[in-house]
């Protein structure tokens, strides 16, 4: 493993371990969700780094390259494989979105983080 690789598998990790307590702790969904989404990106750019030897630098350029290489591994499922898309979508809305819709409800942020909990370890299998 590169030692790139590493760095984003290791913040992969920290964003993960900051998104349980933020919303253990703190109860804060929006903020919950949007670092599941950010752990699930740097996964995924830990993978992207490590068969590419490349940085994708922008969230639509790591989902147009995660997906492709993932496509049809069976160690990945489905849900996996839209979590990059799905919970941009909820970082989408805690980072922008005000009024109404400006809000991740506490299902929502507790299913991000428990799907980007077991995309970050497919994704250190797949590296392994």
């Amino acid at each position: 493993m590169t030692p790139e690789t590493r760095r984003h598998l290791d913040k992969a990790n920290d964003d993960l371990a900051k998104a349980r307590q933020v919303f253990d702790l703190l109860h804060y969904s929006d903020e919950a969700a949007r670092l599941a989404y950010l752990a699930a990106f740097h996964a995924a750019q830990a993978l992207i780094s490590e068969r590419t030897g490349r940085s994708a630098k922008t969230h639509a350029g790591v989902h147009s390259q995660f997906n492709p290489m993932v496509r049809g591994d069976p160690r990945v499922d489905g849900e996996l494989r839209s979590f990059l898309s799905n919970a941009f979508d909820l970082k989408t809305v805690a980072d922008y979105e005000v009024g109404a819709k400006a809000f991740v409800s506490p299902e929502e942020a507790e299913a991000a983080i428990a799907t980007a909990m077991r995309f970050v370890a497919c994704v250190a299998t797949l590296l392994a």
